[in-house]
C-alpha cells in the first residue's frame, strides 16, 4: 500500500475497467437457439451439436459492485473533479458511501466448448481459464481519504481482498428421466494457479498533530507456487516484517472437484420449471504461505506530525504522501512460512426459473428466473422477469428487467441461428450514463456476445 488515496484509485480503477465475468448472461436462459443455457442449467440440451469459436465463443464483458463512479466524480464550477476536492464536502461525499462496500472482478476466459448428441441424451465439454477478485471496503478508509484531521479517531475494520485463479474441465451430460422431468450433471476437474485471502480485521487509529497510534489485526493466507514473502526491519519493534511479495517460477499450486447440478420439469404445454446449484465443490491448495498480525497490534509513531492548516509544511495532504513505509508497516505482518495444505471452497450460485408458454401463439413466452450468488462474505440475489419471443426458426430475442441486491436494469438479447451458423449478442444490464471516455458510471453493466458452430 503506497497510500489511502492509492488505493481508492485502485478501487476506482476495478469499478470502471470493462471486466469478463465468470456469471453467465441470464438473459440468454429462455432465448431459443442460445447455446450456452447448459451453463446455466445443465439439464438443458440443445437440438444441435456444436463446437465454439476458440476464445469468441462465449464473450462476456461487464462490471459489477455497490460502489459507483458517479458516487467519485463531481462537477464543479464547470469543471470535472474528484471527491477530494475540498469543493466536494465530506457530507455530500460520504452520503453516497455505505458502511460496506464491495468490487467484484470476475474473468472467464473460454479456452473452447463443445456439445453433442449421444448416450441417451446430451453431452457437453468446456475448458476455461476462471478468475475471480473480491473486495470490501469499508466506509472508514474513505473517511481517512476525505476528511483527514477534520476527525482524529478512524475505524477501518473489515477491510479485505480474496482473489482466486484456476483452470475448469467440465463434461456434462443431460437426459430425460420421463416426458416431464429432465436431470443434467457437470463434473468439473479445478486446476489451482493461485488463491490469496487478505483479511485486514481491525485498524483503529487515532491521529494527533504531533503523531498517530494505532491497534491492528490482519493475516495474509497466500497459496501461489514459487510465492515468497520479501521483508525489511521495523524502525519501530526491531523485528523483520512483510513489505512485499515475488514469485520464484510458476506451476500448478492445486487441484480440485466441483459439480453443477440441474433440473427442469414440465408441467404441461404452457408451464416449465427448472432449478440449477453451480460450482458445488472446491480446491485443495498444496500450500499456505501466512504473514499475520499474531492477534491485536499496538502501533505508534510521531515521524508524522499533522497540520490542520493546507499552509503548513506538515499539513495533512502532504503528511499521507510521506506515509508510504508508513502505512506498509501499520500491520507490521509477520512471515509465518508455510502452513501447510488448505482446502477453500467455491463461490456456488443457485438459479430457479419458471417460464410460460402463450396459448394464443407458441412461439411467446415470459419467463421469470431468480438468481443468487453466495461468496465467502456476500451473498447476493436477482429476479429476472423476461418476454421472450423466436419468430422464424432462425431468429430469436427477449427483453428483460431485472431486480436485486445491485438495484434495477434493464437487459436484451438477440439470436442469429441459421444452419451452420449461430451468433449472438446482448446485455443483463445497459450502460446508462457514460463519461465522455465512454466509461460507465454504474459499476453494473455487460455485454455478451459469442460465435458458435452448430451441426
Amino acid at each position: 500500500m503506497k497510500n489511502i488515496k492509492y488505493i481508492l484509485a485502485l478501487a476506482a480503477v476495478l469499478f470502471v475497467a470493462a471486466q469478463t465475468r465468470a456469471q453467465h448472461t441470464i438473459s440468454g436462459y429462455f432465448t431459443d437457439g442460445y447455446m450456452y443455457r447448459h451453463e446455466i442449467n445443465p439439464a438443458i440440451g440443445n437440438s444441435q451439436n456444436y463446437i465454439s469459436f476458440p476464445v469468441y465463443g462465449n464473450l462476456n464483458l461487464g462490471v459489477r459492485g455497490s460502489l459507483n463512479l458517479e458516487d467519485y466524480i463531481y462537477v464543479k464550477n464547470g469543471k470535472t473533479t474528484t471527491f477530494l476536492n475540498p469543493a466536494v464536502s465530506a457530507g455530500e461525499f460520504l452520503g453516497n458511501i455505505k458502511d460496506k462496500n464491495n468490487l467484484h472482478f470476475d474473468a472467464n476466459i473460454q479456452i473452447m466448448s463443445a456439445g453433442f448428441k449421444g448416450f441417451g441424451g446430451y453431452n457437453t465439454l468446456g475448458v476455461n481459464l476462471r478468475s475471480s477478485v473480491y473486495t470490501m471496503l469499508p466506509k472508514g478508509l474513505f473517511q481517512f481519504a476525505k476528511e483527514g484531521l477534520t476527525n482524529k479517531c478512524y475505524d477501518i475494520s473489515d477491510f479485505g481482498m480474496h482473489a482466486n485463479s484456476y483452470v475448469e474441465i467440465a463434461l456434462g451430460h443431460s437426459r430425460n428421466i420421463n416426458e416431464r422431468l429432465r436431470v443434467g450433471v457437470a463434473l468439473k476437474y479445478l486446476v489451482g494457479v493461485a488463491n490469496i485471502d487478505a483479511e485486514f480485521n481491525k485498524a483503529q487509529l487515532n491521529l494527533g498533530e504531533d503523531g498517530w497510534t494505532a491497534v491492528t489485526n490482519a493475516q495474509v493466507q497466500a497459496s501461489v507456487k514459487g510465492l515468497f514473502y520479501e521483508t525489511e526491519i521495523s524502525e519501530n519493534s526491531g523485528n523483520p516484517y512483510v513489505n512485499g511479495a515475488d514469485i520464484d517460477g510458476f506451476g500448478i499450486s492445486g487441484a480440485g472437484f466441483a459439480v453443477d447440478l440441474g433440473a427442469e420439469y414440465k408441467l404441461d404445454d404452457n408451464w416449465k420449471f427448472g432449478a440449477s446449484l453451480l460450482d458445488l465443490g472446491f480446491i485443495s491448495w498444496d500450500n499456505n504461505i501466512l504473514a499475520t498480525t499474531n492477534g491485536d497490534k499496538k502501533f505508534s509513531t510521531n515521524d508524522y506530525k499533522f497540520s490542520f492548516e493546507e499552509d503548513n509544511e506538515n499539513n495533512f495532504e502532504d503528511e499521507l504522501e510521506r506515509l508510504s513505509d508508513g502505512l506498509t508497516g501499520l500491520y507490521e505482518l509477520e512471515n509465518a512460512g508455510d502452513q501447510g495444505k488448505r482446502k477453500k471452497a467455491l463461490g456456488a450460485t443457485l438459479n430457479l426459473a419458471a417460464e410460460y408458454t402463450m396459448p394464443f401463439y407458441d412461439r411467446l413466452s415470459v419467463g421469470l428466473i431468480n438468481t443468487t450468488r453466495f461468496l465467502e462474505d456476500y451473498t447476493w440475489t436477482d429476479f429476472r422477469l423476461s418476454a421472450n419471443v423466436a419468430p422464424l426458426k432462425w431468429f430469436s430475442a427477449n427483453v428483460n428487467v431485472a431486480a436485486g441486491t445491485y438495484g434495477c436494469a434493464f437487459g436484451w438479447m438477440l439470436n442469429i441461428h441459421p444452419t451452420g451458423f449461430n451468433l449472438f449478442v446482448g446485455m443483463d444490464q445497459m450502460l446508462g450514463k457514460v463519461t465522455e471516455e465512454f466509461v460507465p458510471l454504474s459499476s453494473n453493466a455487460s455485454f455478451n456476445m459469442g460465435v458458435n458452430i452448430p451441426f
